[in-house]
């Protein structure tokens, strides 16, 4: 392979990449895989204390247990779906009749009793819901569908772990006596799948949203382009997919979305009321692009392509136009593609363009972003620039001792931007948990489970508050990461520590308390087919 220039890397370079190892015999049993502003202050959590409070992630805003009461799943449970609630009602069944074997039929007439009734009350209210289960029926209400399906995830989450399984199992299938009154924190509550380093088919991405939205995720932001690969089919460049799509690092063989195979990520995510951010980085990580075609570099050749994970060394021609025709055509196309409201356009790690083409740069993406409808959303090193009011700037540096990154997010903030909180030493999934982690790196250093809890979104940078941040994203790269079980072990358990800080109301947030919660969600898991990492730090069933 020819060399490039290159800055020091944020990971070594990795010819041949591990595979995921249990971490014990026990934990195999487990882990094992099969073939907008942040919402008002709601009451703090509370129970009875004569009933212990459901281990359910994200924690509630406000959860009272009934004493000597439950509800019992049945053959002759139905679901009541009034006007509205019929996607909710659909996907509910769906999960409950493959692992109970119950019809549970869906009804729209008839009496609340003996049943779980859903309904849309109207009037708004974002993902709010309420949640109600007696002896006789389960009442979930909000005023939107978006909220009713969060509400379904804490009904899952009340049911046995067994209610996950693709298969039918005995039960019984009990879920404790509750009210709850609940609503997120933050309006953004994200997670980021790298598919530019390594590749992921439709398939595994929607496994993912699957695994993202047990745990009311709402956002999922797509790196689609890097130095090593372009994985969005763009018709009128079709060599970008074709040939910058065609490796990965390490050399592997690539892969790409058409635009029919993207679609149906959108669908199946807006199904489960996720929005995608699809990103194309600029002007830097732009090597697939520049191998791709050579009039969009400076001197009109291109580079080989490039399977290492070295950052920094590519960047498009700043002073060309025809390096904006190509922007306009790429983001256009994935403004048509996408329904959500925001274009993310990287500007990382731009370290071979100059600060004033890297200004320059900006402008003409977010007139182009704007042009097409679009909310800029970039990583917060777009704050040396200028950003455009309502700007989303993306904070991913390490939170301790990054100078650099901070200053620039509270550059963002002062020109009207604002914060996704994503620091590296915290909410990155591809930092090892520790020195011994066969997979991931460790440049931030090591993120076991209480570190990507332990902080607080709205103190981590001084100056800014919680008005200023839009809210938390897990992001997931990929250099190390290449089988649906690397993804899972990486992901689970921290996604639901950084769902967490996202949902639930700081002075409601605790780790003794977070810690048994994800043990209850080990067994869960299981269920689903998923690995996890049995971190150390958390008292996970043994039986």
């Amino acid at each position: 392979m020819t060399s490039v220039p290159t800055v020091p890397s944020r990971a070594p370079r990795r010819p041949r990449l591990p595979r995921v190892l249990a971490a014990s015999a026990a934990a195999a049993a487990l882990a094992v895989v099969p073939g907008a502003p942040a919402v008002a202050a709601v009451p703090l959590p509370t129970a009875s204390p004569a009933v212990a409070a459901p281990h359910v992630v994200p924690a509630p805003a406000s959860l009272r247990t009934l004493p000597g009461v439950s509800f019992t799943l049945t053959r002759r449970t139905r679901i009541l779906v009034r006007p509205g609630a019929d996607h909710a009602g659909t996907y509910l069944a769906g999960i409950l009749r493959r692992s109970t074997g119950y019809p549970v039929p869906i009804s729209r007439t008839g009496a609340t009793t003996g049943s779980i009734a859903l309904s849309v009350t109207g009037g708004g209210g974002g993902e709010a819901y309420r949640l109600s289960v007696r002896r006789d029926s389960v009442r979930l209400s909000s005023g939107t569908p978006a909220g009713l399906f969060r509400g379904v995830q804490t009904l899952r989450q009340l049911l046995p772990p067994a209610v996950e399984s693709t298969t039918v199992r005995p039960g019984p299938w009990g879920a404790p006596g509750v009210e709850i009154e609940d609503a997120p924190r933050f309006a953004w509550r994200g997670t980021m799948l790298d598919v530019a380093r390594h590749f992921f088919t439709v398939r595994q991405v929607e496994r993912y949203i699957d695994t993202a939205a047990l745990y009311k995720i709402n956002m999922l932001h797509l790196h689609l382009t890097d130095d090593q690969g372009w994985r969005i089919a763009i018709p009128d460049r079709p060599r970008l997919a074709s040939y910058g799509g065609s490796t990965a690092v390490g050399g592997g063989p690539g892969g790409f979305y058409t635009e029919r195979d993207f679609a149906e990520i959108v669908r199946y995510a807006a199904e489960r009321y996720m929005t995608v951010v699809p990103e194309v980085d600029g002007p830097g990580h732009t090597n697939a692009a520049l191998a791709s075609y050579a009039e969009l570099n400076c001197d009109g050749h291109a580079p080989p392509l490039y399977t290492g994970t070295d950052v920094g060394f590519s960047s498009l021609c700043i002073g060309k136009p025809v390096t904006y025709e190509f922007l306009d055509d790429v983001l256009g196309r994935l403004a048509k593609l996408t329904p959500g409201p925001y274009l993310h356009i990287g500007g990382d790690e731009a370290m071979s363009t100059k600060p004033a083409d890297y200004a320059e740069y900006l402008r003409r993406v977010e007139e182009i972003v704007r042009r097409h409808g679009k909310t800029l959303t970039g990583w917060a090193d777009i704050g040396a620039a200028t950003v455009p009011r309502g700007s989303i700037a993306q904070y991913w540096q390490p939170a301790k001792g990054s100078e650099e990154g901070t200053a620039t997010a509270r550059a963002a903030v002062r020109q009207g931007a604002r914060l996704v909180m994503s620091p590296a030493d915290h909410a990155y999934l591809d930092m090892k948990y520790t020195a011994s982690t066969p997979l991931g790196q460790d440049w931030a250093g090591l993120v076991e489970v209480r570190d990507a809890y332990a902080w607080d979104p709205g103190t981590l940078i001084d100056g800014v508050t919680d008005k200023d941040v839009a809210g938390v994203e897990a992001p997931l790269w990929t250099e190390t990461i290449v089988t649906d079980h690397d993804i899972d072990y990486m992901t689970l358990p921290r996604l639901p520590a950084i769902a967490e800080i996202g949902w639930t109301p700081q002075r409601g947030r605790s780790w003794n308390d977070f810690r048994l919660r994800l043990a209850a969600q080990g067994p869960r898991w299981a269920a689903l087919g998923r690995a996890y990492y049995p971190s150390p730090q958390v008292p996970w069933p043994t039986s």
